[in-house]
């Protein structure tokens, strides 16, 4: 839905295939390794994301299509019944608030370790990440990970499908699936990562060929409306260097511009740059903006909103925001209505666990945010 008019209010009413949305505030996922050990959403997830049920869209955290796609400690999953029924409990929580969510669909590829997972990463090509893998016991250097055969690579597309089919049947209203900052998606996509001489390797219709094939599966198996995609173009996070950004990201483009999918979200979008208009004016329906906001230092004292309202003139439909989110669990009402914002505490209490920094972040109301009650998983 490419803007021909005037660029839409942050609060004007939205839609995302056939979600309808009251504003265009979304929340981004945002890995913040609350999950059991398992894999399986926490209580206090549920606790957190419905405290946060007055964005437009709330995006959840990546969740690993199967087990070798675990990332680190503490990730969520959407593999086994077990993770279905957390999620459930996520999502209910949710709706009785009054929201609506998406789930993202990730596996890590290479960013992952066996302290983490159990098993030897796998990714395009047998090219470890240059950094160390946070693990139960601290730091750890990155493996060599598992060059991904064609049958395996054939039932990790299977593994997204299905995936996705849990996140319907745990609730959600459709998945996101992640292909970018450096999992494994990204990987086949950049030219550091992706040394394969095989049908996904070498060319760029090669090198796009399994997200592709990922988002057609996933999108066969849920319907296209129900699926959006995830891109950064030029990101480096996790060691990458696509090498060809433009090239890359326009064959992407054009390759599933006639799908149908619900949205495209990309990362970091920059209205400065040409290839994010470029983006904009080949990409059929909404297009979902994150701005970048500066990792590591203060968020702005307007929460992003300026950016924002930057990126709708230059023609994104819904703007997302990470960190505001975490810290703000009423972040529509304090943009909306100017109130000063909460800052980001400590850095290290988005991995640590537990409640800090989480859930305990104050409301502009003295009344609780409104949350349903939670049951244990399988109740």
């Amino acid at each position: 839905m490419t803007n021909t008019a005037a660029a839409p209010n942050l609060f004007d009413p939205a839609e995302v295939g056939t979600l309808q949305l009251p504003h265009r505030l979304v929340m981004a996922p945002m890995t913040r390794n609350r999950a059991e050990a398992d894999g399986t959403p926490s209580i206090l997830m549920a606790t957190y994301y419905a405290q946060r049920a007055d964005a437009g869209l709330i995006i959840a955290e990546a969740a690993t299509p199967n087990q070798v796609g675990q990332t680190y400690a503490n990730i969520p999953a959407i593999h086994t019944a077990a993770h279905i029924a957390g999620w459930r409990r996520v999502t209910d929580a949710v709706h009785a608030a009054g929201g609506r969510m998406f789930l993202q669909l990730q596996h890590g590829g290479r960013v992952g370790h066996p302290d983490n997972s159990g098993l030897t990463p796998v990714a395009p090509s047998p090219i470890p990440l240059g950094e160390a893998i946070h693990t139960p016991t601290g730091p750890q250097d990155a493996v060599i990970p598992h060059a991904l055969t064609m049958n395996e690579i054939h039932s990790t597309i299977a593994d997204f499908a299905t995936a996705a089919r849990n996140a319907i049947e745990a609730g959600f209203a459709g998945v996101e699936v992640h292909s970018a900052n450096g999992y494994l998606l990204h990987q086949f996509l950049a030219a550091n990562t992706n040394h394969r001489t095989d049908i996904y390797g070498g060319s760029l219709a090669n090198r796009i060929r399994f997200t592709v094939e990922v988002v057609e599966a996933v999108a066969a198996a849920i319907g296209p409306e129900r699926v959006g995609l995830r891109i950064s173009p030029g990101n480096t996070v996790n060691d990458i260097d696509e090498g060809d950004t433009e090239a890359i990201y326009s064959a992407l483009v054009d390759a599933l511009a006639d799908k149908g999918l619900g949205y495209l979200h990309i990362v970091w979008a920059d209205p400065d740059q040409p290839l994010f208009h470029q983006i904009r004016k080949a990409w059929p329906s909404t297009v979902i903006a994150n701005p970048n906001l500066g990792w590591g230092i203060p968020l702005p004292a307007d929460g992003g909103k300026s950016a924002a309202e930057r990126l709708l003139a230059a023609g994104a439909d819904l703007i997302s925001l990470g960190r505001p989110f975490l810290a703000n669990p009423d972040l529509v009402e304090r943009l909306r209505t100017g109130a000063a914002l909460n800052p980001v505490r400590d850095a290290h209490l988005m991995y640590v666990g537990g409640a800090e920094g989480y859930t305990d972040y104050p409301t502009l109301s003295a009344d609780q945010p409104r949350s349903a009650p939670l049951a244990p998983v399988g109740a």
